[in-house]
């Protein structure tokens, strides 16, 4: 093959550092992001974090709150200034001899919001308080009443100070505990325990077992009942210890000998034959178990991680509704001024290569304050979008519903699906209805007898709605479900509405008839 020099004109988009942050912190969290802020304040000297200044002095913005009864589109207003440490206003489409040309072209990027990210301080009569960290005695914040929590080790450690024990027994206690599970469970055996700390020596192997054994049964004695289990079944003939003897009691102290898969079914019939008790008896059993907690130590399980901070609150406002960012998410971020103002004094002076990398640290800074405005403007404007077309879900709940698609939203808002995506992961928007994720306002399409569309939220929440109205004594099937539906209109398939109700883990009907 002959070799030969062409040449080839051809267009592609390049993506540069800054798009890439911008498109990173779009899709951050608010603890990933509040993670991302501290690292860059570790690394970057002219960052800074001002407890003191409003968070639209740091941004230079201004009033943001947007009533969605008004056209939203026509009362955005873009704002692309960034605050310097002098308090100048450095807009990004002047000529700044610090800002490359590459720089300003990237400010058209598919994720930038026109929405201005400050909140409306016009209920406190002026500018918002500025967030103080040194709360006033008694109060508290959720995260330290959080931390404060006891766990399950904590609680028991507390009884076991009240046996008199002897040292070894004490440390195989102690070792117990510490080796339960969150639900309370002792998953590995007294024999793998024993041989995890004695090694090949079998006769101390023995020992120890026996010594575990002893303190098992001490640690299965302790609250909460059925601590210390290694099955369900003992966890729950441990709590029936607790309740008073009568037939019911010792029909389900049987019942746990025998398969949990016959209890799950609920086979009466096959209960009664295996266990001697009459079929009264053994429903009777059936209710005294349901009572029973099947997870002890979940009570004292560490609610920290499941707490979830809004990014976004929406209030009703006359007829509409405003949208408005939290502003206790929001990075209240700065230029240090006193490093910006040296560096701009000895920029001219021949600092050499030392002064171009600290420049270049000055801009990092100020990209990445810009970047969290962008963020925040476009969470904004997607979330103004959204409340705009679900207007009555805020009005009358998830009954109401309208089928939401991605696509819909970036065609409104000029941006990319993927945009979207990114927008409605892992944030979330405080309703009068509660507190729910973004992509909780999308939902696919089912047709009606009317040629037009129903959410699938919507049906899933009219799902719930039929199952809790329907007789406990003969609970409605899939197929009645389904025939309910269509008699409201929306043509939902059997298999469609056991989807559903699997997904709002409703049991199916067998599971869910009052004994």
């Amino acid at each position: 093959m002959k070799q030969g020099l062409s040449l080839r004109v051809s267009q592609h988009l390049a993506l540069t550092p800054q798009l890439q942050q911008s498109i990173r912190l779009l899709q951050l969290s608010t603890l990933e992001l509040s993670q991302e802020v501290g690292q860059m304040l570790d690394e970057n000297p002219f960052l800074e974090l001002s407890e003191e200044a409003a968070v639209r002095e740091e941004f230079g913005l201004e009033q943001a709150n947007t009533p969605v009864n008004q056209d939203i589109r026509e009362s955005e207003e873009t704002t692309d200034s960034i605050a310097d440490g002098s308090g100048e206003s450095v807009s990004a489409g002047q000529n700044d001899p610090e800002i490359s040309p590459e720089a300003r072209l990237e400010e058209n990027w598919d994720g930038d919001g026109s929405v201005e990210s400050a909140p409306n301080d016009s209920e406190w009569g002026g500018d918002a308080p500025a967030r103080k960290n040194n709360l006033d005695d008694g109060d508290a914040e959720a995260s330290d009443l959080t931390s404060a929590h006891e766990s399950l080790q904590d609680h028991l450690h507390q009884q076991a100070l009240g046996l008199r024990l002897s040292e070894e027994d004490r440390a195989a206690l102690y070792f117990l505990i510490e080796s339960l599970n969150d639900d309370g469970y002792l998953e590995d055996s007294l024999a793998a325990l024993a041989a995890g700390l004695a090694g090949n020596d079998l006769e101390e192997t023995e020992e120890l077992e026996q010594r575990f054994a002893m303190a098992l049964k001490l640690l299965q004695h302790m609250e909460p009942a059925g601590v210390g289990a290694r099955t369900l079944a003992e966890c729950l003939s441990l709590q029936l210890l607790d309740c008073k003897d009568c037939d019911a009691t010792r029909a389900a102290m049987a019942m746990c000998q025998q398969s949990m898969e016959l209890l799950a079914k609920r086979d009466v019939r096959r209960l009664s034959h295996l266990c001697g008790f009459p079929e009264a008896v053994i429903k009777g059993a059936i209710a005294v178990i349901a009572r029973l907690d099947p997870k002890p130590g979940r009570r004292f399980a560490n609610v920290e991680r499941n707490l979830v901070v809004p990014d976004v609150i929406v209030v009703k406002s006359g007829r509409g509704f405003k949208v408005s960012l939290n502003s206790d998410v929001m990075p209240r971020l700065r230029i240090h001024d006193m490093y910006a103002n040296a560096l701009k004094q000895h920029s001219g002076k021949g600092a050499g290569q030392n002064g171009q990398a600290l420049q270049q640290r000055l801009q990092e800074a100020r990209w990445f304050i810009k970047n969290i405005q962008q963020r925040f403007d476009t969470i904004l404007r997607v979330s103004s979008a959204i409340v705009e077309r679900q207007k009555n879900f805020f009005t009358h709940g998830e009954l109401a519903m309208r089928p939401l698609v991605l696509r819909e939203i970036a065609d409104e808002l000029g941006l990319h699906e993927s945009t979207i995506s990114r927008v409605t992961t892992a944030k979330y928007m405080s309703t009068p209805f509660g507190t729910f994720e973004l992509k909780y306002f999308f939902g696919s399409a089912l047709g009606t007898e009317t040629g037009g569309n129903a959410s699938s939220t919507a049906v899933r929440a009219l799902i719930k709605q039929f199952v809790a109205s329907e007789s406990p004594k003969k609970p409605l099937s899939d197929h009645q479900i389904s025939e309910m539906l269509k008699e409201q209109g929306i043509e939902c398939a059997r298999r469609t509405v056991a989807k559903y109700r699997e997904a709002l883990r409703i049991a199916p009907t067998s599971l869910r008839k009052s004994l």
